[in-house]
């Protein structure tokens, strides 16, 4: 049961990530007939019609983001998104990045965390590295913006590594809210098999086939030394507002209530998806086109926008 929905998770993440590529890759106009033909990537030449295809498909793919022109209307800040876990900045938010821009957000996504020039799936490095990376990212944007805080959204992986910048790398003077679904505020535990594992004593021997590809992998499971130092002395700082959605039928995310912050503080919103919708059936990677989770973090975000989200909201742009 765990392959199979291990299996289904990372065949729909391959097949959005493949998707995308092939769409924002440039390409000669002219058909590859054989083998021979075949020019490497690093050794083609392309006109400048060909590049501004190019500019206009990945403009496109990322939906909405990145427009460094874009000023936040009065009472708005610039809006950050996050992915998970061998995500990228455009692929984790093909379906919320467009409609939050929609809404009148200056909307902008970095890709974090590459690892050892692994193409297209990022994340893969260190969380520490991948805070740093986002710090840099959100000193672009308050720039870029003349802002003077942004919010951030998270999905999965996107809702832990920011926690680390916040807490330890001077995020909390620079970010106001922070919305994350799908999140890992405690770790998993992968439906049991981790502690299946350091049961059988195969933690270090797994451990060290997994990191030469993903030094984050590990970092996730519940009761990492990582987590264990991000966690210490309360999960949030004082002066950013958080709300963190978890699904039940999070299978990534388990158990799913490990997803949601301890610590005894106001300014936090916990949100189980199924209180606001009973019959919502996402799961961790179908959170990210879900209408309600997006309404959800729309409401947080923007205090004029419709507070009322349930099934209906699903059926509202």
């Amino acid at each position: 049961m765990l392959f199979s929905k291990t299996f289904s998770i990372a065949a729909i993440a391959l097949a959005t990530i493949a998707s995308t590529f092939v769409e924002a890759s440039p390409i000669p106009t002219e058909p590859i007939n054989a083998v021979s033909d075949y020019i490497p990537l690093s050794e083609r030449v392309y006109t400048a019609a060909q590049i501004d295809e190019h500019e206009q498909l990945m403009k496109r793919a990322f939906n909405g983001a990145n427009d460094w022109n874009c000023k936040p209307k009065a009472g708005q800040r610039p809006v950050i998104l996050v992915h998970g876990l061998i995500g990228n900045g455009w692929d984790n938010w093909l379906y919320m990045s467009p409609r939050l821009a929609a809404k009148g957000y200056c909307v902008f996504s970095l890709t974090y965390g590459r690892y050892k020039n692994i193409p297209l799936l990022a994340g893969l490095d260190k969380i520490e590295n991948g805070a740093a990376q986002l710090s840099e990212f959100v000193d672009k944007v308050l720039l870029a913006t003349n802002a003077t805080k942004v919010d951030l959204v998270g999905h999965s992986q996107g809702t832990l590594m920011p926690r680390y910048y916040l807490k330890f790398l001077g995020g909390q003077n620079k970010v106001a809210k922070f919305a994350g679904f799908g999140s890992i505020a405690y770790g998993t535990t992968l439906l049991g098999l981790y502690p299946f594992l350091n049961a059988l004593g195969l933690y270090d021997p797994i451990k060290k086939i997994v990191d030469p590809l993903c030094l984050s992998c590990f970092q996730f499971l519940q009761g990492s030394d990582f987590l264990n130092n991000l966690n210490e002395g309360g999960d949030t700082v004082p002066g950013v507002e958080y709300k963190f959605i978890v699904s039940k039928f999070d299978e990534v995310v388990t158990p799913y209530t490990n997803g949601k912050l301890r610590d005894n503080n106001p300014l936090i919103q916990n949100v189980v998806l199924q209180d606001l919708c009973g019959v919502d059936l996402s799961d961790h990677v179908l959170q990210m086109v879900d209408p309600i989770v997006f309404h959800s973090i729309n409401a947080f975000l923007n205090p004029k926008a419709p507070q009322k989200v349930n099934c209906l909201s699903a059926l509202t742009k």
